[in-house]
């Protein structure tokens, strides 16, 4: 018999079983003092690659161990810092007091060496969120793990057995090496580049005027148009709960049940398109919120945002668990078998997606003249002016911030692509999740109009591996102050070919998809190359807040501080 609620495991990880620590509320009226979960972040040594490297894990643990709470507890996490330089814990997606945050330097001072923080707040919500460190570049050594809560209430989403997923990049390069190189040679981790005999097919398909203009237009870019990441699998190995794609991490089932599956990107740089051949994935909720189901063979995430899929296998046997790379460097893998020790067959990787006319903010109509604008260039030309089912369409602008050698190229007519899965995943013959799918379950957190707007540029300068807002990196930029209780709308401007999660700490992001009453609350969303997206914010948390990219090498530049007075 199925049964209504969610079962609660232990999950299969590369080195052993990865404990699931839980504070569950004893449902009483008085309740006694939570008990104190204990994390303590150090170093472990790992061989994912037959080569023996040093890790940063939480307890011994890579991921770090899965945190089970209910809606409503009161939870006490002793945070130990056993590493030499300073550390701290930030919980991704949740709704706490900005001094519990754990972001150093804006909601406290971090962990010191061999000390100890006590994180205390009540959990507000409910769904899946994860927890990582917002100290150097601890994410990407390791401290990183997932965060279920089940909801005070009936939960809408049942399932008879659950698997948490956490997908990964990890390399035997330390990231300070890692974002030496970039520095010096942005592009040297693409394996991608065009070849003579991808001009050969160009001259005989584009012919040779048009081919020679492309390639003119991308030099002047200093870009290669399969410039899709900047970390690619050629360093990268990508992980599925800690488990290398051989042998893959495997999750049981039995024939006839419900699975749940919690999808987290905990990747520092790496997009991943998931799928299961032979399986359809209803999507019940993103960014720990409920969603309207929608069925799907695909779907893609984005570092830091989180997806629950339900999938019903019909009979036994095993389902590949997918998720290749955007610029399908690599995959992450992983099996769903109802009979221990069988595997299914691993899919082709999709073709190398090139970036066109699309991702530089142009309509194929378009000529050169139109969209990006190089660095050095201006073309004046009208504007397009593109229909939005959320509000008129204005005039793109350009701070005077934007326009010198740390911003390589500007966007000038750009569009909202809400119902646009994403570059390599357009008419592949499968059902793509897109932003416009996400409807609310519960409708609109607010339905009250934005008292204010905000237009942020994504900027940098690809070759000179500089990012910045509206041309001006995080150490050169004023906080942005918002008045305690005021609604926005923020529109992001993409002016660069590159993906940007952007993730707001301590308050939602509403994404405006055109229904007012099912808005999708978000905490990380992702601006496509050459594209806008807009959503509402209502400032309802006091503090000192950080809203940033969410690729960590981005990070140091795209980065603002937000007061809530």
């Amino acid at each position: 018999m199925k049964s209504s609620g969610i079962t609660r495991r232990s999950f299969v990880q590369g080195s052993g079983l990865l404990p699931v620590m839980s504070l569950l509320s004893p449902g009483v009226s008085a309740k006694p003092s939570p008990r104190v979960i204990d994390l303590s972040i150090g170093y472990r040594q790992v061989n994912f690659t037959g080569v023996e490297s040093t890790a940063v894990t939480v307890n011994n643990s890579l991921p770090a161990p899965v945190l089970r709470w209910r809606e409503g507890d009161e939870v006490v996490i002793r945070v130990t810092n056993t590493l030499p330089v300073k550390s701290a814990i930030h919980w991704h997606g949740l709704i706490l007091p900005s001094e519990m945050d754990g972001v150093p330097g804006l909601s406290f001072d971090g962990i010191p060496p061999g000390g100890s923080f006590v994180y205390r707040f009540s959990v507000r919500q409910s769904g899946t969120y994860w927890y990582h460190s917002h100290a150097g570049y601890q994410e990407q050594l390791g401290v990183y793990g997932a965060i279920i809560i089940d909801p005070a209430g009936q939960d809408p989403v049942t399932a008879d057995r659950e698997h948490v997923v956490v997908l990964s990049d990890w390399s035997d390069e330390s990231p300070e090496a890692i974002f030496a190189t970039l520095k010096k040679n942005a592009h040297i981790y693409n394996r991608n580049r065009r070849t003579l005999g991808d001009a050969l097919k160009d001259f005989r398909t584009k012919g040779l005027q048009r081919t020679l203009q492309d390639r003119a237009m991308w030099n002047r870019m200093r870009m290669e148009d399969s410039d899709l990441v900047d970390v690619s699998g050629y360093t990268y190995t990508f992980l599925m709960n800690g488990v290398t794609p051989d042998p893959g991490w495997v999750g049981g089932f039995k024939a006839g049940e419900t699975v749940r599956l919690r999808l987290i990107n905990a990747a520092a740089m790496s997009i991943f398109d998931f799928r299961i051949p032979g399986l359809k994935l209803k999507v019940v909720s993103a960014d720990g919120q409920n969603v309207h189901p929608v069925t799907v063979d695909e779907l893609r995430l984005a570092p830091a945002e989180t997806i629950d899929v339900l999938v019903s296998p019909e009979g036994d046997g095993a389902y590949t668990l997918f998720a290749q790379s955007i610029d399908r460097s690599g995959h992450a893998r992983g099996t769903l078998s109802s009979v221990p020790g069988m595997q299914a067959a691993l899919p082709p990787y999709d073709a190398v997606p090139r970036l066109g006319h699309q991702e530089m903010g142009m309509r194929h109509d378009q000529g050169e003249q139109a969209g990006m604008v190089l660095a050095g260039e201006h073309h004046h030309h009208g504007h397009h002016n593109m229909q939005h089912a959320v509000k008129e369409e204005k005039e793109l602008t350009h701070a005077p911030t934007e326009f010198g050698p740390h911003v390589d190229m500007r966007a000038e007519s750009v569009n909202y692509r809400l119902d646009d899965p994403g570059i390599g995943l357009r008419d592949n013959g499968r059902r793509v999740l897109a932003y416009a799918d996400l409807k609310r379950l519960e409708g609109s957190m607010s339905m009250r109009e934005p008292d204010d707007e905000i237009e942020i540029h994504l900027t940098g300068n690809m070759s000179r591996y500089m990012w910045s807002m509206d041309g001006v990196r995080f150490a050169d930029a004023d906080p942005m102050v918002w008045r305690f209780g005021e609604r926005k709308r923020i529109t992001l401007v993409n002016d660069t070919m590159m993906n940007h999660p952007i993730h707001l700490h301590g308050m939602w992001s509403e994404l405006e998809t055109g229904d007012e009453a099912y808005l999708p609350a978000k905490h990380t969303v992702v601006v496509q190359p050459g594209s806008k997206i807009s959503y509402r914010v209502t400032a309802g948390a006091r503090g000192r807040w950080a809203y940033h990219c969410h690729m960590l090498y981005h990070m140091k530049g795209m980065f603002r501080e937000v007061r809530v007075t």
